[in-house]
């Protein structure tokens, strides 16, 4: 195929989170989080994994900034474990966890490798929970205090920041599917707690222009198309909801200062409890941003089901799909259809893209090498999507791969493997997968072929 580059000074990077990576768990005057509670449930995770150890980023922090080092990595986003900060989710700063993060920001500059900090990637302080989490109103103010110690302590090294990681995920698959922490099924919670996130995000984005820090602030979300599984009116319905559920709910307030009508309509209808719309609200929410972090994976076909309350669908892959480990369908042109409407519908002037990847269960060789052929083409294929949405008019700024190493994927355990560094989690060695060299090479000759 032919050679196509991008910009100069576009960004290419790596991801990860906090949770995820650090291990640690007990260390540094860290307090206990919703995940650390939510894991140790029976049930809750697969084959009873634990993120205490995890990749052990929090001791080997520079082994794998030396990796980004040597991968080319421009940029490298990670996030603050609020509770490493604010072991009790508010009061007194946790001095060693500051000094964590520091000696990462300082390691990452010394390789020439730009921090994007993201403030919020679900690991609520247990503390906080315990006083009813998102769903408490005085949610959103603690989360404001949490975001000025970091502007305060790190803004002057670190210019990026990201207030909420997919708020999607931590409202309702944390809410109401439970398959995230803390775990509950209440649709009315849920509902409630993405109104807090984004009260929260709002007021973070407020003490961020307050601060003076020069430097800039977005969000991350989850934005991926629903589409019908077939032509009838049930199924293009259902898809439309589906795509209110996940995409619109979360767009519009941040973008257009408005909740979608016809969700408010519908929950209505079915007797969600919903919060009052204030005006002063949407527009606290609706300030600004720098730019919009996109974490794209696939899109996914819907179809109609009523007896699925309140949202009447079910998501189902077509036969013959291609799909990850995960079931996650090969989609590489929902990947250009999302940026174009996110420019046209919802007028978005700089994209970032915050995660992008595929999970596979990767096999360390004989030999010490680690061939993934097919996270490679996913990425390859991805990346000429940007590329396609870039030609047509788009302004994407970067894009960083998720993630850098195998982690603990949430309620999955240590069973995908998204990484472009394989981990072996019995002895903590890394080793750069072949996608690892490719996003290299992408890097170096900032191009796609």
């Amino acid at each position: 195929m032919k050679e196509r580059t991008f910009p100069e000074g576009f960004l290419w990077g790596t991801a990860s989170s906090s949770f995820q990576i650090e291990g640690a768990a007990h260390e540094g005057g860290r307090g206990e989080t919703i995940w650390d509670r939510y894991s140790a449930i029976p049930g809750n995770i697969l084959n009873g994994d634990v993120a205490d150890v995890s990749c052990d980023h929090y001791h080997r922090f520079r082994e794998d900034v030396a990796i980004m080092k040597e991968l080319g990595m421009k940029a490298y986003r990670f996030s603050v474990a609020w509770s490493r900060i604010l072991p009790e989710g508010r009061g007194a700063v946790n001095e060693e966890g500051i000094a964590f993060y520091s000696n990462l920001v300082d390691a990452l500059l010394e390789s020439g490798i730009t921090p994007y900090l993201t403030l919020y990637h679900w690991d609520l302080p247990q503390a906080l929970q315990d006083l009813g989490g998102w769903s408490n109103p005085d949610m959103p103010g603690y989360f404001a205090e949490y975001a000025r110690i970091l502007y305060d302590r790190l803004g002057d090294r670190v210019h990026h920041f990201i207030t909420l990681n997919e708020p999607y995920c931590a409202a309702f698959l944390g809410n109401y599917e439970g398959r995230m922490a803390p775990g509950l099924h209440d649709f009315s919670t849920a509902v409630r707690v993405a109104y807090h996130l984004y009260l929260a995000h709002g007021l973070a984005v407020r003490a961020f222009r307050e601060s003076g820090i020069p430097g800039e602030i977005g969000i991350a979300l989850n934005l991926m198309g629903r589409l019908p599984l077939t032509d009838s009116p049930e199924d293009v319905a259902a898809a439309r909801r589906a795509d209110g559920y996940l995409n619109r709910w979360f767009a519009e307030p941040l973008l257009l200062g408005r909740y979608p009508q016809d969700m408010i309509d519908w929950y209505r209808e079915h007797h969600i409890v919903l919060p009052a719309f204030r005006e002063e609200d949407l527009t606290l929410m609706s300030q600004p941003l720098d730019f919009v972090g996109l974490n794209y994976y696939n899109d996914f076909w819907v179809r109609s089901d009523p007896t699925v309350w309140p949202l009447g669908f079910r998501v189902v892959n077509p036969k013959g799909v291609t799909t990850s480990d995960r079931e996650w369908p090969f989609t590489e042109a929902g990947f250009t259809r999302m940026l174009l409407r996110m420019q046209k519908e919802w007028g978005v002037k700089r994209i970032l893209i915050t995660e992008n990847g595929i999970s596979f269960h990767d096999v360390k060789n004989l030999d010490g090498h680690v061939a993934d052929g097919a996270r490679q083409d996913y990425l390859r294929r991805h990346i000429r999507a940007m590329r396609d949405a870039m030609d047509q008019g788009v302004n994407v700024i970067g894009y960083f791969v998720w993630s850098l190493t195998d982690n603990f994927e949430w309620a999955d355990g240590y069973r995908p493997r998204f990484g472009i560094v394989h981990v072996d989690f019995n002895t903590q060695e890394r080793t750069i997968k072949d996608s690892g060299w490719f996003m290299a090479e992408v890097a170096r000759r900032n191009s796609i072929w």
